[in-house]
């Protein structure tokens, strides 16, 4: 089976990242899933955005936490990109009625790292089935507690475990979880054993964020399940030619 190539915060070298725009784009590239990250705005609703302030992305300043979603719907987010003149955060529902029509997969990064966001697994989980996105949806986050909270809601919730520095037996401690993926940052793979390991455990692998060409063709090589990348344009090139 061919490796799938999912859109890091959409087609994100070209795009405001997490934004519709960018996940449109990414699909146009024929991208085979997106990869975004989901926090709580001040009133509970869940936004999707990647850092904890809204600085970096947009032209406002401070947590996303703090604003209201009507208040965080009134910046631009095209800091990344200023050609996108009326780039806004959305909402995830937002971008499952965008995806959904168009049948890609969805890797839910779970922002729970620095705040825990208090029942956002819960929302997650209602969401989706609101959505009717069963089966589309992988749950991954560095708050390996969050991924497994989604399993209390759902015992059928996919799952992927993201990390970045290595540790002992990686794939040993994510079957003993019960996880359906690792979620490792390219590096990770050089580890002797590890790829063999993981097959052997039957843990699927998704590896950000890869943007340059040589590494793309070697996951390819190897059979990885899904490159997450900025590029999805690229990586689909690959995938179709190797």
């Amino acid at each position: 089976m061919k490796s799938k190539v999912w859109a890091h915060r959409g087609a994100s070298a070209y795009a405001p990242e997490n934004t519709l725009e960018a996940f449109r784009l990414g699909a146009e590239q024929g991208a085979d899933g997106v990869e975004l990250d989901v926090q709580l705005s001040k009133d509970g609703q869940l936004v999707v955005i990647h850092d904890e302030t809204i600085d970096r992305v947009s032209d406002g300043h401070g947590y996303v936490r703090d604003y209201t979603l009507e208040e965080l719907k009134k910046f631009v987010f095209n800091k990344t990109h200023p050609e996108y003149a009326d780039a806004r955060i959305p909402t995830l529902g937002e971008v499952y009625d965008l995806l959904k029509p168009l049948g890609l997969e969805i890797n839910v990064e779970i922002k729970t790292g620095i705040y825990f966001y208090p029942g956002i697994e819960e929302k997650l989980y209602l969401l989706e089935k609101e959505k009717g996105m069963q089966g589309k949806i992988i749950y991954s986050s560095f708050n390996h507690y969050s991924v497994m909270k989604m399993r209390e809601y759902d015992p059928a919730a996919r799952t992927g475990l993201l990390y970045a520095d290595g540790f002992q037996d990686v794939p040993g401690y994510a079957a003993g979880l019960g996880a359906d993926a690792l979620h490792p940052v390219l590096y990770n793979l050089q580890y002797d054993g590890f790829l063999e390991a993981c097959r052997e455990k039957n843990l699927l692998l998704h590896v950000w964020t890869v943007d340059d060409e040589k590494y793309m063709k070697l996951l390819v090589k190897e059979g990885i399940d899904a490159i997450i990348t900025n590029k999805p344009d690229v990586a689909r090139k690959i995938v179709d030619n190797t």
